[in-house]
Formats: structure tokens, C-alpha cells, sequence
């Protein structure tokens, strides 16, 4: 992973990974060059512009994003995200940076995207 990458992280609480990435406002996002974390900033986005709220046919934020690691996501948002070349890692791990480090040495848990219902939409506002 020798060229600049970009990756976001589901971070509705600042800090743990969230579940629900379909519903979460704020992601770590992390510039990452040679392997190594370059820069590490809190991006907070409106309400209609969480996945949820927001058209999978307009432009988002996390466009430019390479990678985004979360906790829970639906096979609908793990399909829009990888039309845009988004790479979706789902991971037990709860620690932003942790999970970061461990893609990064390539040692990231990886699950997979599941059916959910309208009832575990919901995520904390912290």
C-alpha cells in the first residue's frame, strides 16, 4: 500500500466504531501515505446527508474515501459504496485507530454485510 489512500471510519460517538454506518453523521476520516497515518480528521456531515438520508445517485461527501471501516451495514449500502470504488470492511473492532492500524498491517476481523430491518436503524445521537 504504497500510494496515498484514503479511509473513513463510522464514528457516530467519537470514539467507537459505529454499527449502523447507514445512519452515522461522523467519520474519522484518515489520510494514509506509505503505510503509515499522515493526518486524522472528524468529519461531522447534516442528517440528510447520512446514507440513509441521503440519494445514492447525488454526490457525498465520503466520495473520495478508498476504504470505509464500520461496525454494521446493510448489503444495499455495501453495494452503493462499492459502485463509487469504495472498498467496505464490516469489524468487530470498536477502536478507530486500532482498526486503522490493523488494515493498514493488513490483520483487520472482516465480517460481512447482513439483511436488517427498519428497527435497528436507529443510532445514538451522543
Amino acid at each position: 500500500m504504497n500510494s496515498p489512500v484514503n479511509v473513513a471510519v463510522a464514528s457516530q460517538n467519537r470514539r467507537e466504531i459505529t454499527g449502523h454506518t447507514g445512519r452515522c453523521r461522523r467519520f474519522w476520516i484518515y489520510r494514509v501515505a506509505e503505510n503509515r497515518i499522515q493526518d486524522k480528521q472528524l468529519l461531522e456531515l447534516p442528517k440528510e446527508q447520512s446514507f440513509h438520508d441521503s440519494s445514492p445517485h447525488d454526490a457525498h461527501p465520503l466520495d473520495d474515501m478508498d476504504v470505509l471501516i464500520n461496525g454494521g451495514m446493510g448489503h444495499g449500502l455495501e453495494r452503493r459504496l462499492a459502485a463509487r470504488g469504495i472498498r467496505a470492511l464490516v469489524t468487530p473492532e470498536t477502536d478507530p485507530d486500532r482498526a486503522v492500524n490493523a488494515y493498514l498491517a493488513g490483520t483487520l476481523v472482516v465480517g460481512a454485510a447482513h439483511d436488517h430491518s427498519e428497527t435497528e436503524h436507529a443510532v445514538a445521537e451522543d
